[in-house]
């Protein structure tokens, strides 16, 4: 099988040496996506659930790139800078992924600094 590079200027161009996504198979590993606009580069949301909110914009442009979507997403990770924002940020999770039958897997975790300085990066595997 081949490795083939997922890219689209709908969401913002990696900042270091990664791709945004990657496919493999019937996988789309979507690398972390942080709450930066793609077309001006600049950090969108005063709080944890609007960043969050611009996160699954970007998230579900290079699900769009790959050829799937949010309903096909099988594991997530989501890294906040402060874990007190867990609720607000949970409940735009939750919106983001209520139209799926069966939600993802999930991990949540509070980390020291994120790229950028934003509040939360959430990274996704989906399937074809």
């Amino acid at each position: 099988m081949e490795i083939k590079k997922i890219e689209t200027s709908n969401a913002p161009a990696a900042i270091g040496p990664y791709s945004q996504a990657v496919e493999f198979g019937n996988f789309v590993f979507a690398s972390g996506q942080i709450p930066v606009n793609p077309k001006t580069g600049e950090i969108q949301g005063a709080n944890a659930a609007e960043q969050a909110t611009c996160v699954f914009e970007n998230i579900k442009a290079v699900l769009k790139e790959a050829g799937t979507d949010l309903k096909h997403v099988v594991k997530a990770t989501v890294f906040l800078k402060s874990m007190d924002d867990f609720g607000s940020v949970n409940a735009v999770y939750a919106k983001a992924f209520e139209a799926n039958e069966i939600l993802p897997a999930r991990s949540a975790v509070q980390v020291g600094k994120l790229p950028k300085d934003v509040m939360v990066e959430i990274e996704v595997i989906a399937v074809k």
